[in-house]
């Protein structure tokens, strides 16, 4: 009988998830015996200091990925938009389940759109880049660092902490919560991150008795859009520290990449658009990498990271 440990984070979004994919493993593989492994990341341990200050990568992913090669579970689910754009050695996404909504969700406490919130009003979010495209909308707002888990954060809002605050559209349904979505912001004008909405499943390269386990969770349109926003993450190397973004789209076998990198000060920014066959999708990210670095994005790069 097969057997599989699946190495997660402890958050109740984090739990979800694995569960969820435990229990596609067992639905496509009568039988099987799948559990799980609380690993507790570096990002969850530092909760009283903003993303983009704490550095370096993989803060939600380094630990479970240390437990794959040591071997200690055999695979892990992870939130790509937080997995770094280089995997440890050994290690690789075999499986991209089909994807959720990718967009970001607004969920104010007044029950207003972003356009209508009050001049001023306070926005809570941990990340640069919804910090970055909030302030480019509304320059008024005073947005704030939030940390936590979505129950956390939820609770500041209704405590009156914030108007309003900035989560996943996937997270809030993946917990039932799509009713707290206030609005569901346009991915042409507030651009999302890179595999957002989406889970990776990652694995060791070499266990291909695992891979085939898994092989019926992959979703092949959903990975072919991740391949070309982790395409242009790899490029660019960028992470919690510059505002960068990715979102790719299909219209039967044609995909168009969105996406954007700015200066942490909020300028300059680089936004562009590049498209061409499904098959191509790295290509794409890559290409359109190098059209944003032509353009200067790698002084903003240099800068920022010091190199």
């Amino acid at each position: 009988m097969a057997k599989a440990v699946i190495g997660t984070r402890g958050s109740k979004l984090a739990l979800w998830q694995a569960e969820h994919i435990a229990a596609e493993l067992r639905r496509v593989n009568p039988g099987m015996e799948v559990s799980l492994q609380v690993i507790k990341t570096r990002g969850d341990k530092i909760l009283d200091v903003p993303l983009a200050k704490v550095g370096g990568k993989g803060l939600f992913v380094k630990e479970i990925e240390l437990a794959l090669i040591r071997q200690e579970v055999d695979l892990a689910v992870h939130s790509i938009k937080d997995v770094p754009a280089e995997l440890a050695a050994g290690l690789e996404l075999a499986v991209v389940p089909e994807r959720e909504d990718p967009r970001d969700a607004l969920v104010s406490a007044a029950g207003v759109p972003l356009d209508d919130l009050r001049d001023g009003a306070v926005v809570g979010t941990s990340s640069l880049r919804r910090r970055f495209q909030l302030m480019d909308r509304r320059p008024d707002l005073q947005v704030q660092d939030l940390r936590g888990n979505v129950d956390t954060r939820l609770g500041k809002l209704d405590a009156g902490q914030y108007d309003a605050i900035l989560l996943a559209c996937a997270g809030l349904r993946r917990l039932g919560l799509a009713e707290r979505i206030t609005e569901a912001l346009d991915p042409g004008r507030f651009v999302p991150a890179v595999g957002q909405g989406a889970l990776g499943i990652e694995v060791r390269q070499e266990d291909d008795q695992i891979k085939a386990l898994l092989a019926p969770l992959h979703h092949t349109p959903s990975a072919t859009c991740v391949a070309a926003e982790r395409a242009f993450l790899t490029r660019l190397g960028g992470g919690c520290q510059v505002p960068l973004a990715a979102h790719a789209t299909l219209d039967g076998d044609h995909l168009t990449l969105d996406a954007f990198i700015g200066h942490p000060s909020g300028s300059p920014t680089f936004r562009l658009l590049d498209d061409g066959p499904a098959q191509d999708a790295e290509a794409i990210g890559l290409r359109l990498a190098e059209s944003m670095l032509q353009q200067g994005a790698g002084e903003v790069l240099d800068e920022v990271y010091g190199e």
